[in-house]
């Protein structure tokens, strides 16, 4: 059986659910977050771009993108509890 891995495939169990923020909610909250973790958000969330293209644009490993990215929900939700 071939195991093959997707590095652009994350697994979500037990991510924070952002998708009831409108856009314009989840910009602001984007930009409220630290630098070090803001530009991966805005690159996954608002951008809609690859986890692989933002990792190489940062100089970063794909896993400290995947760790950065997690942060960044959490804040996001905590940010937007009723949501």
């Amino acid at each position: 059986m071939s195991r093959e891995f997707d590095l652009d495939v994350s697994f979500d169990e037990g991510e924070p659910d952002l998708s009831k923020l409108t856009t314009e909610q989840l910009k602001e909250a984007v930009e409220a977050l630290p630098e070090a973790i803001k530009s991966v958000a805005r690159g996954v969330l608002i951008e809609r771009r690859t986890m692989s293209d933002i990792s190489q644009d940062l100089g970063i490993r794909q896993a400290e993108l995947v760790t950065r990215l997690h942060r960044a929900k959490q804040m996001i939700a905590a940010q937007n509890p009723s949501n």
